[in-house]
């Protein structure tokens, strides 16, 4: 295994190691991560579905069968979900 040294501001430095903590690992096995997903293609569908779920956003929806429901009844009942998308999105711009 090959060994990387670089230089990083405290703050980065604090930032990552509480992150790790939060997530009871290293910060060698964070970074590692981060930077594996950085210089890995990665399907854009899959890594937003994933975005979602870490930030605890994603919602889980079973259908009840029977007949739809109509439209107005629908965008009601789901009023509200459109910002878990762009909640997602925001957050993971604002990481970088």
């Amino acid at each position: 295994m090959r060994q990387l040294i670089t230089r990083i501001d405290e703050e980065l430095h604090a930032d990552l190691k509480e992150r790790a903590a939060a997530e009871g690992r290293s910060v060698n096995s964070l970074v590692g991560e981060i930077l594996r997903d950085a210089v890995t293609p990665a399907d854009p569908q899959a890594a937003l579905r994933a975005r979602i779920r870490a930030l605890g956003l994603e919602v889980n929806w079973t259908p009840t069968g029977g007949d739809s429901l109509p439209r107005d009844e629908a965008i009601e009942l789901t009023r509200g979900w459109g910002t878990v998308v762009s909640e997602a999105l925001e957050a993971d711009r604002a990481r970088r």
